[in-house]
């Protein structure tokens, strides 16, 4: 039996599955270990992907050479575009998946990589020698070595599963629980924390009155996530959106002692973004009703996800609320909702790299890390796992920033701040949001997904020839002006737009918010006939030049703090004049520069101040 690897992933959730084509697909000799292989890419709570923030992390995880966007494309049944009539930094898509496809393409995909092993095992310890890890121990004894181990538990870590009175150990969807892991990882010094989700009933479609829902139909897109991809967009399936009432509220005020989440039975923390129904009735009283979309699980399946009522309360009780929605009077639940309990480790215990501070060649990803969703887990996925290669080829760790990606944030804030309940990525978090667009992923990240070896060479041409378009075409609309002769005083009026007294550039022109590219041929300008991407994003320069502007002057002081580097084995109790809890804290993460120290939670601009002057003094 082989059991000498590079690099070994444990589990293989939607990190996992990242973490271990990242790195076997960088030449390293990778082994996938999982509790069960038939729940690869496993969408155990909703069956989607994408939304603002989420799609922005997606369409990245893409640009860098991911698999998560192409898997999605393969297995998709309705796209729609949110945020539309808002601004370009907020835009983003949003995918229905087959999940069942979802599964076996992403299953696929893995079986065939040659530098990649699947084992269905349970692993039950690390391993590490001297500060280093060297494999892991499975339940029957077995080892496996390797020289770096990335843990992508999801759920499953002591897992316990919460349904009214009773609860038991269990990963999602009845799967094992990794309960020995767990007491592995306390032996090695993380702090374990424990994290809560839930999930909603599934509903049998033909017991639905469809007639009275209303339904949400997929949107006319171009294209779907993978910029690799030129397939044209399909809408298979329908999904319809519905509505709580007075009488499920009251359901849920009456039998209130008999949720988990309120009479002490759950001690984890739950996702502030995604909250259980209870949560909501209870919370926010005055609300009269709260929004529920119907979605369909997969194609060719009667069972229906009721995204929204996500519950723990006894089988019965759930029942009763989801027959009290109009149009669901008579629908039978397939599987009943729950809430599932799980451990997490403090993530600011983890370096940038997301290797753990204290031992060598252990990486965490995904939930592990205390964020919820299958987007923020991949992400994490990737990045693990590309750092796990690149160690074991004495290269240096690849950190995204702040101002360069979704996941550079995400990241950040995790290693940086920490997670007091379950991280969910939002636009909000990302202070240059509109330089880090849905539609820019690939021109922002594609040469590093292709340096680092990740990203072919005919994927990255693509996006060099993107990038000289759009940088030809712009060229070309600044050379262009017209003058207020009459001919353009009367086009301008057809058009309905106000007049112009100078000469202007058709770049200029085109700032308008009412105008696009192909308006400019009514001026005589040659438009070429270029693909949507390539046109939106001319577009979106000219439209948002001088907000883009200022964002570039922020990001480049960004840049000068970030590449202020602290020494790493700096004394911060020397440091004379910052606050007690700004040493603590700081000793505690161990900040790689003065940007990093100044998103600490608790260390104010006046101990950046001073951190300032002693590092000059060291220095001198």
């Amino acid at each position: 039996m082989v059991n000498e690897y590079d690099v070994i992933v444990v589990g293989s959730g939607h990190a996992g599955c990242e973490a271990a084509l990242a790195a076997a697909r960088l030449g390293c000799r990778t082994l996938m270990i999982t509790l069960n292989i038939e729940n690869t890419a496993l969408m155990a709570c909703n069956p989607s992907l994408g939304g603002p923030a989420k799609g922005h992390l997606v369409r990245e995880i893409d640009a860098l050479g991911g698999e998560m966007a192409a898997n999605i494309d393969r297995s998709y049944i309705q796209i729609r575009w949110l945020n539309t009539k808002k601004g370009p930094a907020v835009r983003a898509m949003r995918a229905q998946a087959d999940k069942v496809r979802y599964h076996r393409e992403m299953r696929n995909a893995l079986e065939r990589e040659a530098n990649l092993d699947l084992k269905q095992v349970i692993v039950d310890e690390i391993l590490e020698s001297k500060g280093r890890v060297i494999g892991v121990r499975t339940n029957t004894g077995y080892v496996y070595r390797a020289r770096n181990v990335v843990i992508c538990t999801g759920t499953y870590l002591s897992g316990r599963i919460h349904i009214g009175e009773a609860n038991f150990l269990s990963g999602p969807y009845g799967q094992h629980a990794a309960v020995r892991l767990s007491e592995s990882l306390a032996r090695l010094g993380f702090e374990l924390r424990r994290m809560k989700t839930g999930t909603p009933p599934r509903l049998d479609g033909r017991s639905i009155d469809f007639d009275r829902l209303i339904e949400q139909p997929g949107d006319d897109v171009k294209g779907g996530f993978s910029f690799w991809s030129d397939e044209p967009v399909v809408n298979r399936a329908m999904c319809w959106l519905l509505r709580t009432n007075s009488k499920t509220h009251k359901i849920i005020r009456d039998n209130i002692n008999r949720s988990p989440l309120y009479t002490g039975a759950i001690c984890g923390i739950g996702p502030r973004y995604c909250p259980s129904i209870e949560t909501k009735v209870m919370e926010f009283p005055d609300r009269e009703s709260h929004p529920l979309f119907l979605e369909p699980e997969a194609l060719g399946s009667s069972e229906y996800y009721l995204a929204g009522l996500s519950t723990s309360l006894p089988e019965n009780i759930q029942v009763e609320l989801v027959r009290s929605i109009d149009g669901l009077e008579r629908a039978k639940i397939i599987r009943y909702g729950y809430a599932i309990e799980y451990d997490s480790i403090d993530p600011t215990s983890l370096k940038p790299s997301l290797e753990a501070k204290s031992i060598d060649g252990l990486y965490f990803a995904g939930q592990i890390n205390g964020t919820s969703g299958y987007e923020e887990a991949a992400a994490q996925g990737l990045m693990a796992g590309i750092n796990a290669a690149l160690s074991c080829q004495g290269k240096p760790p690849l950190i995204l920033t702040r101002s360069q990606a979704y996941i550079g944030v995400l990241v950040d804030d995790l290693v940086t701040k920490g997670v007091s309940d379950p991280y969910r990525m939002m636009t909000a978090r990302a202070e240059y949001r509109l330089s880090l667009r849905h539609d820019n992923a690939d021109l922002r990240l594609s040469k590093i997904g292709y340096d680092i070896g990740l990203l072919s060479d005919e994927k990255y041409q693509r996006v060099v020839w993107k990038s000289r378009t759009i940088e030809s075409e712009l060229e070309r609309l600044r050379a262009w002006s017209i003058t207020p002769t009459s001919e353009v005083l009367q086009t301008l009026s057809d058009m309905s737009e106000s007049p112009i007294y100078s000469a202007v550039s058709l770049a200029d022109l085109l700032k308008r918010p009412s105008l696009s590219y192909q308006d400019m041929a009514r001026f005589g300008f040659d438009v070429k006939d270029l693909p949507p991407d390539v046109i939106s994003e001319i577009e979106v320069q000219l439209k948002y030049d001088a907000y883009l502007r200022k964002q570039e002057r922020e990001i480049e002081q960004f840049a000068h703090m970030e590449s202020r580097a602290i020494p790493p084995d700096l004394d911060y109790y020397e440091v004379r004049n910052i606050s007690t809890e700004a040493k603590q804290k700081l000793s505690k993460v161990r900040p790689r520069s003065l940007g990093q120290a100044s998103r600490i939670s608790g260390v104010t601009p006046s101990d950046i101040t001073m951190l300032m002057l002693h590092l000059r003094k060291t220095e001198q």
